[in-house]
């Protein structure tokens, strides 16, 4: 009889390639504190270390795109506050 295999939630893995990560524990020690194979856990990692050598390109447009909207955003804010102050000058002159 063939045994039912495990699903197990993203969380999950996610913590358990972060307790490899950042405590510098070995894959097989974490995999026995957790209960699961040591060979899922290093896919895992394997996994996540692929990942996270891809990522620094999308970090860099990630960085460029959110300067430039940020820059914009500052112009803009800028702007607005100096029409609110011309508003404000023609309250004054209204009212008088």
């Amino acid at each position: 009889m063939a045994e039912k295999r495990r699903k197990f939630t993203a969380e999950f893995r996610e913590g358990a390639v972060r307790i490899v990560m950042e405590t510098g524990k070995s894959v097989p020690e974490v995999a026995e504190d957790l209960g699961i194979n040591e060979t899922t856990l290093a896919s895992w990692v394997s996994r996540a270390k692929r990942a996270d050598t891809a990522r620094p390109q999308d970090k860099e447009a990630l960085i460029a795109r959110l300067t430039a909207q940020n820059a914009a955003l500052k112009k803009e804010n800028k702007e607005l506050g100096m029409e609110r102050d011309v508003l404000k000058r023609c309250m004054v002159l209204w009212v008088k």
